[in-house]
């Protein structure tokens, strides 16, 4: 049996993809919120990252689910994932949702103290997406477009011819995944994109899609699109009182030592920037 470690939050829809994926193949994993040091310091708090049998860490969502067993992912239909993926920058519309979302997705480890360590370390992820969402929209990025529907019209011809009720066939593929990796993105902090695919009219075979994968992943604890889509489902559960104090405690230690964690942040995202 494979040990397998993963590094992510599952508001990241690559890091969903990873997880459904290991949920669909019924694979054990422990998951952390907070990096690795040999993967921090090798790539900050960029995810997912995960470990198979104590390998190196590695990155890219495709890749992860390649080692899983999936298919590999053409560059073609990656490019129109990440397509559906546009809207994201409307996480920090509301910055007190943004970090109130975050503060109750919590470290799934089951020692309370460790638990504790991870949530209060874990606000630096959040802190640097803040950061780094908030600099690309002042940089002219993220402009909203005329109808947030449009970035699903491809995918929507794409469903409307199906052998099966999978892009993958009988069973989901890599592409499937992460095209839902992204739905539970625009639903874990609601952003326009969502009332696009909830309400337009083009969007038939796409929610008749997403009502698919939800009825087979019904059972899995991540999934934030079943408060929006039918068959609904109870939101993911909250991180308790506890939880949530030892991230808001991280918060307010990441925002105080701010220059010390700014330049970090920048440094990383540069960092970054390159090894893309």
């Amino acid at each position: 049996m494979l040990d397998i470690k993963l590094y992510g939050v599952d508001h990241s829809p690559w890091v969903q993809a990873v997880m459904l994926g290991l949920h669909d193949k019924n694979i054990e994993y422990t998951r952390s919120t907070v990096a690795a040091p040999e993967a921090f310091i090798k790539w900050g708090v960029m995810m997912p990252a995960a470990s198979f049998d104590g390998e190196p860490w590695q990155l890219e969502s495709k890749d992860i689910l390649h080692r899983l067993g999936y298919d590999a992912v053409s560059d073609e239909d990656m490019k129109q994932v990440r397509l559906a993926w546009q809207g994201v920058l409307h996480r920090v519309d509301v910055w007190p949702r943004f970090w109130g979302e975050f503060s109750v997705a919590s470290d799934p480890d089951q020692n309370p103290l460790a638990r504790f360590l991870k949530n209060f370390f874990r606000s630096f992820a959040t802190f640097y997406f803040f950061l780094l969402m908030n600099f690309a929209r002042l940089m002219g990025q993220g402009v909203r477009p005329e109808n947030f529907g449009d970035q699903y019209l491809d995918w929507e011809e794409r469903f409307s011819k199906l052998s099966g009720p999978y892009l993958g066939g009988d069973e989901p593929n890599a592409v499937d995944l992460l095209l839902f990796g992204v739905i539970q993105c625009h639903s874990s902090i609601p952003v326009p994109p969502l009332t696009a695919l909830q309400t337009d009219p083009r969007l038939i075979e796409t929610r008749q899609w997403i009502g698919r994968m939800q009825s087979r992943f019904s059972d899995y604890s991540s999934l934030y699109s079943g408060v929006y889509f039918k068959p609904h489902s109870p939101a993911p559960r909250l991180g308790s009182g506890i939880d949530q104090l030892a991230f808001w405690l991280g918060a307010i230690f990441m925002v105080s030592l701010f220059w010390i964690t700014v330049p970090l942040a920048a440094i990383l995202a540069a960092r970054n920037q390159r090894l893309r």
